[in-house]
C-alpha cells in the first residue's frame, strides 16, 4: 500500500518511476547537488536509486507537491509531475538507535521557496514518522551555507550539537518529548491520509 499525506499548502506522496526525470533534471544543479550533498547521477541510476528508496526498509521518501499546482483529483492515477516541487525525507541508519531519524528536505524548484512550503513538508514528515515507525529523535545535518535550512529548522525547536570542519557540516537535533510531539501535531492541524494500492507509475 502506498501512503500520501496532504496539508495545507503541499502534498506529499510516494516517489515513483514517473517523477525520475523531473528529479534527474533537478539533480543536474550544482547548487541543488552541494546543497543536499549529492553526487550526481546517470539517469539509468537515478532511476535504479527510485527503485533502492522504495525498497529499503531504513528510508522513507516523500515527493512534495505544491497544492496550488495540483490540477484534480492527485489520489487517483496522476503523478502530477508538473507540480513537483522537491522532497523530503528520512534514514533510520544509526545501528545504537532505530527510532532517531535523520530529516532532509529540498524544495528545488526556486519560485516554490520562502512560502513556507518546506517548513509544512519537514512537520508532516516528523509527524508521520512519529506514528508509523515510532521515531523519538530527530537529526538534520545541514550545510553551514546553507543558511536557509538552518534558520528554518532551528525555528522548529532543532538544536546545534555537533560540527564537522571537515565537511562544514552542523548537526541539529529534536527529542521528540510528549510536549513536543503534542505542539507538532497542533501545528500541521488536520493533515489527511489517503492509503492506495501501491503503482510503480502513472
Amino acid at each position: 500500500m502506498s501512503v500520501s499525506l496532504e496539508g495545507e499548502k503541499v502534498i506529499l506522496v510516494p516517489y515513483v518511476e514517473a517523477h525520475v526525470p523531473k528529479y534527474h533534471q533537478w539533480m543536474q544543479d550544482p547548487a541543488l547537488l552541494q546543497a543536499t550533498g549529492s553526487e550526481p547521477l546517470s539517469l539509468e541510476e537515478e532511476y535504479q536509486m527510485q527503485l533502492s528508496w522504495t525498497q529499503d526498509p531504513l528510508k522513507r521518501t516523500f515527493i512534495v507537491l505544491d497544492k496550488e499546482l495540483v490540477d484534480g483529483d492527485f489520489v487517483h492515477g496522476n503523478s502530477h509531475v508538473e507540480a513537483m516541487i522537491g522532497d523530503v525525507n528520512i534514514y533510520m541508519n544509526d545501528l545504537d538507535d532505530p527510532q532517531l531519524a535523520e530529516i532532509e528536505i529540498m524544495i528545488a524548484e526556486p519560485k516554490s521557496r520562502g512560502k513556507g512550503l518546506g517548513k509544512e513538508s519537514v512537520l508532516m514528515m516528523m509527524a508521520y514518522a512519529i506514528q508509523n515507525i515510532g521515531i523519538h529523535l530527530f537529526r538534520a545535518k545541514i550545510g553551514e551555507s546553507n543558511g536557509t535550512s538552518l534558520n528554518m529548522f532551528r525555528k522548529l525547536g532543532f538544536q546545534e550539537v555537533s560540527y564537522s570542519e571537515i565537511f562544514k557540516e552542523v548537526t541539529l537535533e529534536l527529542p521528540m518529548t510528549k510536549p513536543k510531539h503534542e505542539e507538532l501535531l497542533n501545528l500541521i492541524g488536520n493533515v489527511v491520509t489517503h492509503v492506495e494500492p501501491l503503482r510503480t507509475c502513472s
